[in-house]
């Protein structure tokens, strides 16, 4: 399953580099894309645990930007 995110307060075309990095690393994720530009997420992962792969996403999002909110 593939979905786009907005997202609000991502400072830094570093930090949405990081961000897409520790992303691509979750168990599940096929691939994942953080435009910084864009202010949007990309996420391509397994359909069945989709909803629990986006609670780590926004885990990891928050270590790496903490003011950086996923519209979902």
């Amino acid at each position: 399953m593939k979905k786009k995110f907005k997202l609000t307060d991502l400072d830094c075309a570093n930090c949405a580099a990081k961000m897409e990095d520790a992303i691509k690393k979750l168990d599940g994720v096929n691939d994942a894309s953080v435009s910084f530009m864009m202010q949007k997420m990309t996420i391509d992962a397994d359909d069945a645990r989709f909803d629990e792969i986006m609670k780590e996403v926004v885990e990891v999002c928050k270590k790496v930007e903490p003011d950086c909110i996923i519209n979902m």
